[in-house]
């Protein structure tokens, strides 16, 4: 599995796995390999149990590639054969940003789950759309919020959370940088338009942790600012973010996005986490740990007992894929509640609509 980069990052379960249903009783099938985030989802759900049966995509060399991973999908002919196929219960995507929404109400319209890659909506107007067919058709509309949901150490942190290991949380820092790649992205990436950009983008995975962590149901944004530092030959392209937040019941963020891991990093970013509660704190060092070990997953918890340090790759799991299958089979929302996916992607939004632009000639 490789770290060096983000956008082809696919982690496979290093551990036991959760296999919650058996072949052919839980089908998806994939549209639109724009992103190689699907990879990684497609993994989580063939892990979890669920059976690929299709997939399309209009460029046939993505197609190639997708099937040196996942020979067993049929590649169909268009869109419309996996939208009218009976067999499927989801459609997994990955398709350009600002398509997203676009395929996810005829996804729903034609009686199917939605699993899409972040950022799974780009504007309010989306939004509320989004939230109305959700509505009208009973349909999941689900978000691959990987940089939690796929990460051990970042799950382990919640479990120590929900069992109480530091108290009530007060506040959560998030650094988040990320390696550009610069020559191997695609034109859409660097328009906002299509991409929402940096803080709809990728601060959408930072917010949705905040609400995760801090068990808020909402949250305000209290100051976000963006800038184009070091890229000005992309007009439309933002290289960092950051942002301020108020959950509702008091806990506070503040969250750091950038596009500038320095080529020495032995993975995509440091992503770090930091938590502080009543009673403890958490550290979570997702990917690496800088000049002492290329492995992640390493956190660290501080409370009344004690200084400790976990190792967790391959010791959790990732249990989010194997109940959000359960979830779309029995129409629960034990993985994460449509509310919260929708209030992750709102913050990020408005985040981004809100922020000043840093001045970056001065």
């Amino acid at each position: 599995m490789q770290k060096m980069d983000g956008m082809n990052y696919a982690p496979i379960s290093q551990g036991e796995v959760n296999v919650v249903c058996k072949e052919g009783e839980f089908n998806f099938g994939v549209i639109g390999l724009d992103h190689g985030h699907i990879y990684a989802m497609c993994n989580g759900l063939t892990e979890a149990g669920a059976t690929l049966l299709v997939v399309y995509d209009k460029d046939k060399d993505k197609i190639k590639e997708f099937l040196t991973r996942f020979p067993q999908a049929v590649v169909a002919e268009s869109e419309e054969d996996i939208l009218n196929d009976s067999r499927i219960q989801l459609i997994a995507s990955a398709i350009k940003p600002c398509e997203r929404l676009r395929l996810g109400i005829s996804v729903m319209e034609k009686g199917k789950d939605y699993f899409v890659d972040k950022p799974g909506i780009l504007t309010l107007q989306e939004l509320h759309q989004a939230e109305n067919y959700c509505q009208k058709t009973g349909k999941k509309y689900a978000i691959y919020f990987g940089e939690r949901i796929h990460v051990e150490g970042a799950v382990f942190a919640q479990q120590m959370i929900e069992s109480g290991k530091i108290g009530r949380v007060l506040q959560v820092t998030i650094l988040a940088p990320h390696r550009l790649n610069k020559g191997s992205r695609p034109d859409w990436f660097f328009e906002k338009d299509e991409n929402g950009g940096i803080i709809t983008d990728i601060g959408s995975h930072q917010i949705e942790q905040f609400l995760c962590y801090s068990g808020a149901d909402s949250a305000k944004v209290t100051h976000s600012t963006i800038a184009n530092y070091a890229n000005k030959d992309k007009p439309n392209f933002y290289d960092f973010g950051e942002g301020n937040l108020l959950a509702d019941n008091g806990a506070t963020c503040y969250f750091r996005v950038d596009w500038f891991t320095p080529d020495g990093l032995g993975a995509w970013g440091d992503g770090r986490v930091f938590i502080i509660g009543t009673e403890g704190t958490i550290e979570v060092r997702k990917y690496i740990d800088v000049a002492n070990s290329p492995n992640g997953d390493n956190v660290y918890l501080v409370n009344k007992d004690g200084e400790y340090k976990y190792e967790v790759t391959g010791k959790v799991g990732f249990i989010f894929f194997g109940e959000f299958i359960l979830d779309c089979i029995n129409r629960t929302e034990k993985a994460i509640t449509q509310k919260h996916t929708f209030e992750a992607m709102r913050v990020a939004i408005e985040a981004q609509e809100k922020a000043e632009m840093i001045p970056t000639t001065i």
